[in-house]
């Protein structure tokens, strides 16, 4: 059983990966029904919390039925980044999750994220102050190194672990790779190997199929899976990999009925939580994957993707049930 300090996480935990405007409250309640064990809010840039910044301030929401719950905040000033665990507190997570990995140029040109990578000391420092500054749990979110020739990852886990981190999820590409290529698990099966270190591992990147998953566990012998890109549009992935985890067999994939409440649900969530004008953009993203592999799709996805009115959102959703209702997916 993993532990994230003294939150039992369950055997191999599935974890959503905290992803900007995707891992809002609308999707992962959807997720947390579909399996998902631990849930993390879109990463929140500590800066703007301290200015109470309206988007960063909205993403502290967090509800009851998401709990284990982990709050992911960003930042590379000391004072800024204590300043926010305080208000992070006020919301109630079962965890501080601080993002040393974001690969993102906005957020690495201001030396967070991974740009934090050329310094694993202030990494460090800034990691032991935070823990200190809270009671909650801290565990940190990162990526092997700044580049292939400055890989320290089992250096800096350690490093993390000895100030108190209380879990580390690692994605295992490089910052100079961003998202490209295949991601390493090696180099993370090479911190979890390590005899010093006690504290949970999970891996990230690449998590796409119930079979990489338990390569994952069981090639790799990670302590849990991270989950990005895979869920965004398909919640059922979490439901998918614990099947395939009990029994060695894949489920059916979800039907039509299923994706179109899914998705109706998690318009109307999202414009209940952020309002119709962002709620309907911002769900935009999920339909390509709610509605994957249906032949002559275009038309009704593009309704979906352009429409600025939930109504018309609606009415496109209500098209799809009458047109591909018997539809079959493989």
């Amino acid at each position: 059983m993993a532990k994230i300090g003294n939150i039992d996480v369950g055997d191999f935990p599935l974890l959503l990966a905290p992803m900007e405007d995707v891992s809002d409250p609308p999707f992962r309640a959807l997720c947390k029904e579909q399996g998902a064990d631990v849930v993390y809010t879109e990463f929140i840039s500590s800066e703007g919390l301290i200015r109470d910044a309206a988007k960063s301030t909205m993403k502290l929401d967090i509800y009851e039925k998401e709990r284990p719950v982990g709050i992911q905040i960003f930042g590379a000033n000391l004072e800024s980044m204590l300043q926010s665990v305080e208000i992070v507190e006020k919301s109630g997570p079962d965890i501080i999750d601080i993002n040393f990995g974001c690969p993102v140029k906005k957020v690495v040109s201001k030396g967070a994220g991974a740009g934090i990578l050329k310094d694993v000391d202030l990494m460090v420092s800034l990691t032991e102050a935070m823990v200190k500054h809270t009671k909650l749990p801290v565990t940190v979110k990162t990526r092997l190194g700044w580049d292939h020739d400055s890989i320290k990852i089992l250096e800096v886990a350690e490093r993390l672990q000895d100030v108190g981190c209380q879990a580390i999820s690692i994605h295992g590409r490089t910052r100079a790779q961003m998202y490209k290529g295949e991601a390493d698990w090696a180099p993370i099966a090479e911190v979890k190997n390590n005899p010093r270190m006690h504290i949970p591992v999970f891996g990230n990147g690449d998590v796409d199929t119930p079979e990489r998953a338990m390569e994952m566990r069981d090639k790799f012998g990670l302590d849990g899976a991270m989950i990005g890109r895979a869920s965004i549009g398909y919640p059922w992935f979490f439901r998918e990999v614990k099947h395939y985890f009990e029994t060695g067999e894949h489920l059916p994939p979800p039907t039509m009925k299923e994706r179109l409440d899914a998705a109706r649900r998690h318009l109307q969530m999202a414009i209940d939580w952020k309002g119709e004008k962002l709620g309907v953009f911002e769900t935009r993203r999920h339909y390509t994957n709610y509605f994957k592999g249906i032949p002559h799709f275009k038309e009704y996805r593009m309704k979906m993707v352009t429409s600025d009115d939930s109504v018309d959102v609606f009415k496109a959703f209500d098209e799809v049930e009458r047109e591909f209702s018997d539809y079959q997916f493989a």
